[in-house]
């Protein structure tokens, strides 16, 4: 079992919150801990913001919890009308993520005041706040994971899944199919949160921040392209059995742009890493392009009546593949374009993944 950063992240920051606090003397430093569990985020950029965010959720959990306390007591029933008017706070100060350790904060205050509640009340708002700001230590010293080498071995790999099927179509079992594109949707929704993930990461450096944009863009058109071709991949899916309808030239002129298409987008993911030579000027992209709906229209004059329904199918199809093509050819492009410009800058760093 692979153990991820965050995960590593959290143990240390509970380590270094308990020790801490016991070096401080604080009582019930299990509080600083389980602040630290809240704080933990996975960027640097999502940590800055955490913090704020957690001393204001704090601020606002300590301040409610010492007012009831002091006009109402701390009956159960008024903890939980305090624990609602935290969360209302909360919500209405757009910090939701917060409320668990506002609430946490609350709770530990209104536990059991005394005399000296006042003193109560700062000493474990502190020990929550050594938690946090234990959390917040941890996430700048040790640096999350390379997110863009995540990224583009997620990318690599789902699109190689989904062109893997696209070549193998024709014999296809359909139900493992089936389940297979419900996993493939999944992975695009992963997909999504590590390019979020990696447009979070802040560069240190200010002429960093050009090239990051620009590889932003040939990321997100990466992405376009794979969701195009997982869209041809569940039209073809779909409409398999009117495909296999069709007359046989059909079929052939189809399963050729597809072939064409796929092998050039895998060309394309080596190219942007250097597996594949660049190119060496810029160059007119110029798909090998079969006219898909010219080649449906003569069939349309050939067929029945009867056979229009099948016709709308396959104009969905053909509509599919054009699409992915167009989000190549775009793809092409930038990609031609970035590591034409700019070379000494544009250089894409990629790790080889490990088990």
């Amino acid at each position: 079992m692979k153990l991820g950063a965050r995960v590593l992240k959290t143990g240390i920051a509970i380590i270094i919150a308990l020790f801490l606090s016991q070096l401080l003397q604080l009582p019930s430093p299990v509080f600083a801990g389980i602040a630290a569990i809240f704080a933990v985020q996975p960027t640097i950029y999502r940590s800055y913001l955490s913090i704020i965010e957690q001393i204001q959720g704090n601020i606002v959990g300590a301040f409610i919890a010492v007012s009831f306390v002091l006009l109402f007591g701390n009956d159960v029933f008024i903890i939980g009308l305090a624990a609602i008017i935290v969360i209302s706070i909360n919500l209405k100060l757009k910090i939701e993520n917060t409320i668990g350790l506002s609430l946490v904060t609350m709770i530990a205050i209104m536990e059991s005041p005394g005399d000296e509640f006042i003193t109560f009340a700062f000493i474990r708002f502190s020990t929550i706040m050594l938690g946090v700001l234990s959390a917040f230590v941890v996430n700048l010293v040790f640096l999350p994971p390379k997110y863009e080498n995540k990224l583009y071995y997620k990318i690599y790999n789902v699109s190689e899944e989904i062109m893997r099927w696209i070549r193998l179509i024709h014999a296809s079992e359909h139900k493992l199919l089936k389940n297979d594109i419900g996993k493939i949707k999944e992975d695009m929704i992963k997909l999504e949160q590590l390019y979020l993930l990696y447009k979070e990461e802040r560069n240190y450096f200010k002429r960093s921040h050009p090239v990051k944009l620009r590889k932003l863009v040939i990321y997100r058109q990466m992405i376009s392209s794979t969701k195009r071709a997982l869209q041809t991949l569940r039209r073809l899916h779909r409409f398999e059995n009117e495909l296999n309808l069709m007359p046989e030239s059909f079929q052939t002129d189809v399963h050729q742009e597809l072939d064409y298409l796929v092998n050039h987008h895998e060309q394309l993911l080596l190219r942007f890493v250097g597996k594949i030579r660049p190119l060496e000027e810029e160059h007119n992209i110029s798909f090998h392009k079969k006219d898909l709906f010219h080649l449906l229209r003569e069939h349309q004059k050939k067929m029945e009546e009867q056979d229009e329904y099948m016709l709308y199918h396959m104009m969905q199809l053909v509509s599919a593949i054009t699409e992915y093509g167009e989000h190549l050819e775009h793809l092409d492009r930038l990609i031609n374009s970035f590591q034409l410009h700019h070379k000494g800058d544009n250089k894409v760093t990629i790790v080889e993944e490990t088990e």
